[in-house]
């Protein structure tokens, strides 16, 4: 039998090094701008955030179309369906997510997942002013700028190798400025997973197409009211570069029917130097660790470290520097096909002021149809 031990390097150095290829070509046309698409690394599930977003090698519900589609077929429902919303930085941005997953048959499923993140009602002043030089609010308008995905995913077990599910996403983005512009975008995700004696094993490849997205620039919006120095922006391409996030759990049962699940990811990107505990020109990586301690299947406490940063002391509002995680917390309750989950997750590593600690409250719900 062929073991996770040889398989998971095999197919993270052909990623790794189709990625690599791709970003040095890419980059030489200036094409790959770091963090692109990067609304997409917020996460989804109120569970995965309150556990450090550590669930490449857990997932089991319909949130695997986003962590892991190879999950899809882990899920003990025939329907399955989780809805979430979130309120990010005092309620400016709103996150959005929904997701459907069912079995095929015996080997195979299916899954679609829809993501909105925005900023709605964003006043455009440009007119306020009349042509007699007066204001006139009536003259205002409201936009909205939203980065929209659409994931579909495809599931499916390989008889000849025990406890192996491979996977894949098409992914369909749309980013939407108002009227001044938009862009589309198309990619493909990669995922699998490992059952082996009591181990859970992930290994998960966003865009290792590389996604495209194309930029269409309504240039007219911008003649006569751009800065002195600022040029009006034109239609162009942009390409999001592959990232692997490799994960491994393990689930122990205690006394008392309790459970303890504990799991650690490394996430790997190929856009340049970032901000991370390994950190070079070629891939940056950063760790993340989760726990879920659960009661009976019933009540579940949760949490998580990850997106370590190193902060300048002269440049914290506090003074100090070093290395600081990203934490969270979350609690969940599950009866019978029902699953409420709630998360809180400090959106920056340190506070962006002295009373500020831009917390945030995360809400999903899950319902698995029999």
């Amino acid at each position: 039998m062929l073991h996770f031990s040889r398989i998971a390097p095999a197919l993270l150095g052909a990623g790794l090094s189709l990625g690599l290829a791709t970003a040095g070509y890419a980059q030489t046309k200036d094409l790959t701008p770091k963090y692109s698409n990067d609304f997409l690394s917020i996460g989804v599930g109120a569970r995965a955030l309150g556990m450090g977003n550590v669930q490449v090698s857990l997932v089991n519900d319909a949130t695997a179309g986003y962590w892991n589609p190879a999950g899809l077929l882990g899920q003990k429902a025939k329907y399955d369906v989780v809805l979430m919303h979130s309120e990010l930085f005092s309620g400016i941005v709103k996150n959005d997510y929904a997701a459907f997953a069912m079995p095929l048959d015996e080997k195979s499923a299916i899954g679609a997942s829809l993501i909105r993140v925005g900023v709605d009602n964003i006043a455009d002043t440009r007119a306020l002013v009349n042509e007699y030089g007066q204001i006139s609010y009536d003259r205002i308008n409201y936009f909205s700028v939203a980065d929209y995905a659409l994931l579909l995913s495809y599931a499916r077990k390989l008889g000849n190798i025990e406890g192996l599910k491979l996977a894949g996403n098409g992914k369909i983005i749309y980013r939407n400025v108002g009227k001044f512009a938009n862009a589309w975008g198309f990619g493909i995700d990669a995922g699998l997973q490992y059952d082996y004696k009591g181990w859970r094993l992930g290994l998960m490849a966003r865009d290792i197409t590389t996604t495209v997205n194309a930029w269409s620039i309504n240039s007219d919006e911008f003649q006569g009211v751009a800065a002195q120095n600022d040029s009006i922006p034109t239609n162009s391409t942009e390409i999001t570069l592959p990232r692997f996030i490799l994960g491994v759990g393990r689930s122990v049962k205690l006394p008392g029917q309790i459970t303890a699940l504990v799991a650690v990811d490394l996430e790997m990107t190929t856009d340049g130097r970032r901000n991370t505990l390994v950190s070079t020109d070629a891939v940056s990586i950063d760790p993340k660790a989760g726990v879920e301690i659960g009661y009976k299947d019933l009540i579940y406490l949760r949490g998580g470290v990850s997106n370590f940063q190193k902060i300048d002391a002269a440049k914290s509002f506090d003074g100090k520097g070093g290395w600081r995680p990203q934490p969270t917390v979350g609690v969940g309750v599950a009866f019978s096909g029902l699953r409420l989950d709630l998360a809180l997750s400090r959106l920056a590593v340190e506070k962006v002021s002295s009373q500020n600690a831009t917390n945030s409250v995360i809400v999903s719900l899950g319902y698995g149809f029999k």
